[in-house]
């Protein structure tokens, strides 16, 4: 019983412990950085915005979008340093990893849902197109531009950076590396900027200024004002189509699935793991990422009944340990159960139980039943029996039966016939019970002396 308290505090808030949390980050000096970009985010957000307002252009509303996202990866590596400060809890024993993935697919749905609505609006935007003013438009351009590069290049986003690495490449990229293959082939010193793949997000920043760069100078020749919606569309595409391949792998983080490229070294090293002295079987394994580059997984390994636990289990740690940074084994011994020889009652001096087997028969129906004369139900739509008397049939209690592989023990039965009155007066003929030994077979109970020696004595 835990100790009564008279004066208990308040829980905190949602607000409150989110404020105590964000004290927690903001202590650290490496925040600060994020804390600084974040803060001039916001200004040039909100500069941004009011230039698409006065330029008319969904082109640069779309770009903006763009430093939107920025926003939220700060954010999301400000969550990356408040998971390395936190440590595992009885209510997160795993740790705290999973909410930085959680930040990632947040932030990768938010961009797409915003391409999504440029979509929207540009389609309706083709059926009337208003005038675009491009006073303002190439500044903001620069603007976006200068200030998405100098963040994604300055902050060390660890999250972001992994998952661009390891989720799959986007059409853009595709097509950019093989533009990079063609330019690399006739100026080789290229090839550490543009290979293997460029960075998605600096490559969606250089794409969708030159989208709008293309946009300005036909505006100004041409008056051509549909171009913005185009480029609009273009923004909106390559938006989508470079979050789309992250969302798909942090979806997958969050969902516990394996990740596809450490299927072999799995299987390779639950193979192992099968062949190790004692171990039987290997079986319910899981493996999932936890987070980013960190692989859990938990597995059953059945062992004999005479194999050290403790060998076995830092054998089987030792091998997936290499791969598995948080595993679980669980090590349980062989299961196998020694059979039940009987369910009946067995006299005291009975002969050992394993020279004889067993036999399991339904037991007999009840005593009002059954006719006194076939043992049979007396019921009018019942068939008629096929042997009278007590012949051994389906309705007959267990019969201790001969064991053929131990030396062979004579029955010991008086094979004389007993009168039919004794038998209707003393009931069947039971062995051992006083009564006299009948001709049938159908016995009720276990005799108490089994067999004879060759010379008549009876068995001690």
């Amino acid at each position: 019983k835990g100790t009564i308290h008279l004066f208990r505090k308040s829980q905190r808030s949602l607000v409150g412990k989110l404020t105590h949390e964000f004290r927690l980050v903001a202590a650290d000096r490496r925040s600060w950085k994020i804390l600084l970009f974040g803060a001039i985010n916001l200004v040039c957000i909100g500069f941004l915005l009011m230039w698409c307002s006065s330029t008319n252009s969904i082109a640069l509303t779309a770009y903006t979008y763009l430093t939107i996202f920025d926003l939220f990866s700060l954010i999301t590596c400000l969550i990356s340093y408040w998971v390395m400060m936190k440590k595992p809890s009885p209510a997160y024993s795993f740790g705290f990893e999973r909410f930085e993935v959680l930040a990632v697919f947040a932030s990768t749905v938010l961009a797409q849902l915003g391409a999504l609505f440029i979509l929207k609006e540009s389609a309706e935007r083709f059926l009337e197109q208003p005038e675009i003013h491009t006073g303002r438009l190439l500044v903001g351009t620069f603007v976006a531009l200068f200030f998405n590069l100098f963040t994604m290049l300055s902050i060390r986003n660890k999250p972001f950076a992994y998952v661009s690495e390891a989720a799959s490449t986007s059409w853009l990229q595709e097509h950019v590396a093989d533009l990079s293959r063609s330019i690399c082939g006739i100026i080789p010193g290229l090839s550490s900027i543009f290979l293997p793949r460029m960075n998605p997000f600096v490559l969606i920043d250089i794409a969708g200024a030159l989208a709008l760069c293309i946009t300005y100078m036909l505006i100004e020749i041409n008056n051509y004002y549909a171009v913005d919606t185009a480029s609009a569309i273009a923004i909106a595409l390559m938006t989508f189509g470079t979050m789309y391949p992250m969302s798909v792998y942090s979806g997958k983080v969050l969902l516990q699935t394996t990740p596809p490229h450490v299927f072999g070294q799995l299987d390779k090293l639950l193979r192992e793991v099968s062949t190790l002295d004692g171990v039987l079987e290997v079986r319910n394994e899981h493996f999932w990422t936890l987070g980013f580059g960190n692989l859990a997984g938990s597995v059953h390994v059945r062992i004999r009944r005479d194999a050290n636990e403790q060998m076995v289990l830092a054998h089987v740690t030792n091998r997936l340990y290499a791969l598995v940074s948080t595993l679980t084994v669980q090590i349980f011994k062989d299961d196998w159960i020694r059979p039940t020889l009987s369910s009946v009652p067995i006299a005291n001096n009975m002969l050992n139980l394993s020279d004889h087997h067993i036999i399991s028969m339904p037991s007999l129906k009840a005593a009002d039943n059954l006719n006194p004369i076939t043992s049979t139900p007396a019921k009018p739509s019942s068939p008629p029996p096929e042997f009278s008397f007590n012949t051994p049939g389906k309705n007959v209690n267990p019969v201790i039966l001969l064991n053929t592989q131990t030396r062979p023990y004579g029955l010991g039965l008086n094979h004389g016939s007993a009168p039919y009155s004794s038998v209707l007066n003393q009931g069947f003929g039971i062995p051992g019970m006083g009564a006299q030994q009948g001709f049938r077979t159908g016995f009720t109970n276990v005799p108490s002396r089994y067999g004879t020696n060759t010379r008549g004595q009876p068995r001690p």
